[in-house]
């Protein structure tokens, strides 16, 4: 059984018994039994008998994938505690043209009761309002949040080759400015920061031709 192993941020391999080609198509078991056709593409390396695969779904699910799909499920969700939010509101004007009027409740009186129970209703139905509105608030950044994530590209996907090699010219460009002068410095670690910058986009760019070339 081939299983997940982790390499990287955001990278899982595929750790296999047997050792396979580029191009081949294999079934990858999640932790939770769940198993996912996935393309082989480089060996990385074999320890203990194993042989670790860079893969990608066969599927075309990615983490851009992932976001998407939490982003609309977090939606649905703001959704579904807005409609809930809106019904206690609705549900909280029970009475509101008696209420308008400001009749005070009449102790002892058979109204009593009634009134009293209007009114607790009403700030019970009014606070369950403002609590599903705030949780549709929340979902709603958290769905944001996700569809930003989905313009993402990391180390997982085989289009990270372009994306770091387009990283380390500019973080080149960038650096080499800083000490010719054309670039301004904003701050007296500028220069230190543009030289990691370049470091670290030589770091993952290493890093992707070797899970994707």
């Amino acid at each position: 059984m081939n299983t997940y192993s982790k390499y990287c941020a955001n990278v899982y391999l595929a750790k296999c018994t047997e050792r396979h080609a580029k191009g081949d198509i294999i079934k990858v078991t999640t932790k939770y039994g769940k198993e996912n056709e996935s393309e082989v593409f480089n060996l990385i390396y074999e320890k203990d008998g194993f042989f670790f695969y860079s893969i990608i779904r066969a599927d075309g699910f990615n983490a851009q994938e992932r976001a998407k799909a939490k982003a609309e499920r977090l939606k649905g969700w703001a959704q579904s505690a807005e409609n809930k939010s809106t019904a206690y509101y609705e549900a909280s004007q029970e009475g509101r043209d008696f209420l308008s009027l400001g009749e005070p409740i009449k102790v002892g009186h058979h109204s009593e009761k009634r009134h009293r129970a209007l009114i607790e209703r009403n700030w019970n139905r009014m606070g369950k309002s403002v609590e599903f509105s705030e949780k549709a608030e929340a979902y709603e950044g958290r769905a944001e949040y996700w569809e930003r994530k989905a313009n993402d590209i990391n180390l997982s996907m085989p289009d990270s080759i372009e994306f770091y090699e387009y990283k380390l010219e500019t973080a080149k460009l960038t650096h080499e400015g800083m000490k010719n002068g054309t670039i301004e410095r904003g701050h007296s670690m500028a220069l230190q920061y543009a030289k990691k910058a370049v470091n670290e986009a030589e770091k993952s760019l290493e890093l992707a031709k070797k899970l994707w070339s």
